[in-house]
């Protein structure tokens, strides 16, 4: 156990070792608490806008039910408060949505949040609210189901009054289900088709008072022969593999989603300064959108993936050009289990920025050779809808 987010976190358990545990997951299923993460219901007539202030997600277009990967941004600079995830959850008169926010960044967000919801109403924008999903000031739970058995693990415990179809079930999509536990039908739980690990999977938002018992009617229907408990050990390996961002290293207030190879997060509909209410660093971040050489800003500095010989990165090696100068700084790295080599991110000057490119990491005074390599490691394996021949 080691603390994280505030919490007391497990690093592995006891059945399998943190490599184990990664490849059980890629074969099989592993379940992850994630409860130390920050659940919260926005709502109200003027919730879609204002996301739409202070993220650069295009929440307008979200579909009841749809979810989308998108970044807190602090006005003027653009730099990244938080990642989150956002999920529309009711298009009527509640104008309800669903975010989840980093537990390291709690005190953070949470302040941001009130700053932020303060001048918007300052402003006399339409009402907002902004609520910690919890009962009696217990948080709700979440566990990440994870693996190319998730499916069908989540498939066998559903409740015979729930009718929801997984084979229709996308990756980004939500659904409200229930479960069959010991004592009857479980209450409302509101599932997401993703995660944080590049398998298929789900995480599960659970009330409180069923938490516990959501977590053991999976282990118990699955058995350990398809499912185990894992750690924050293999949950860093998965993502990594997966080239996913993890906050407080890949990620930080003085970097910008273009900066961090997330542009992909801001929409077509949301990239042009002239498109009516603007994100906030809106003015520094769509400039960067076009390299100086086509008339825009650009960056000096883009996040990549390395693959390096010899030792293991970790983060705060120095990144050097291949004739020795410094170029950059790892954030990220580990031996990947996947594919028996040592793997890392980092950010280095947009010169070097292409995939085959060669430089150096400096581990333990000693200079490795490592080349930059396209993201993700892994190939990802969502679930996803198929592509008709046309």
């Amino acid at each position: 156990m080691v603390p994280f987010g505030g919490y007391s976190m497990p690093v592995q358990y006891s059945d399998l070792g943190v490599g184990e545990s990664h490849h059980w997951t890629r074969e099989k299923a592993s379940l992850f608490d994630v409860g130390h993460m920050v659940q919260y219901h926005v709502d109200g007539p003027g919730a879609e806008a204002f996301l739409e202030t202070i993220t650069p997600a295009g929440v307008k277009d979200l579909q009841p039910g749809q979810s989308t990967l998108s970044a807190l941004l602090h006005p003027k600079t653009g730099g990244i408060v938080d990642d989150c995830i956002i999920t529309r959850m009711d298009e009527g008169p509640k104008h309800l949505f669903y975010v989840v926010l980093n537990a390291g960044c709690r005190d953070k967000d949470l302040a941001f949040l009130t700053s932020s919801l303060a001048s918007w109403h300052d402003g006399a924008n339409p009402e907002v609210q902004v609520r910690n999903l919890q009962v009696d000031s217990v948080p709700y739970g979440l566990i990440a189901l994870q693996g190319p058995l998730s499916a069908e693990i989540l498939q066998s415990v559903l409740a015979e009054t729930c009718k929801v179809n997984l084979e229709t079930w996308y990756f980004g999509q939500s659904k409200t289900l229930t479960l069959s536990l010991p004592t009857g039908e479980s209450l409302p739980i509101v599932a997401a088709r993703g995660g944080y690990t590049g398998e298929d999977g789900f995480e599960l938002s659970i009330h409180p008072s069923q938490t516990v018992a959501v977590t053991e009617r999976l282990l118990q229907i699955a058995g350990k022969d398809k499912l185990r408990l894992a750690g924050l050990g293999a949950r860093d390996s998965l993502r990594l593999e997966a080239g996913m961002c993890l906050y407080g290293h890949d990620l930080d207030d003085t970097t910008t989603p273009v900066e961090a190879g997330l542009a992909w997060i801001i929409p077509k509909s949301r990239r042009s300064l002239d498109s009516g209410t603007q994100f906030n660093g809106a003015e520094t971040v769509i400039p960067q959108l076009t390299p100086a050489s086509k008339g825009g800003s650009g960056v000096s500095r883009k996040r990549v993936g390395l693959k390096v010989e010899g030792a293991p990165a970790r983060e705060g090696a120095e990144i050097l050009s291949a004739d020795g100068k410094p170029v950059g700084i790892v954030t990220s790295g580990c031996p990947s289990p996947t594919m028996k080599q040592h793997i890392a991110m980092g950010y280095v000057k947009t010169s070097l920025q292409k995939p085959g490119t060669e430089v150096k990491v400096k581990v333990r005074g000693k200079e490795r050779k490592a080349t930059v390599v396209k993201m993700p490691f892994v190939p990802s394996k969502y679930a996803k809808a198929a592509l008709s021949p046309g």
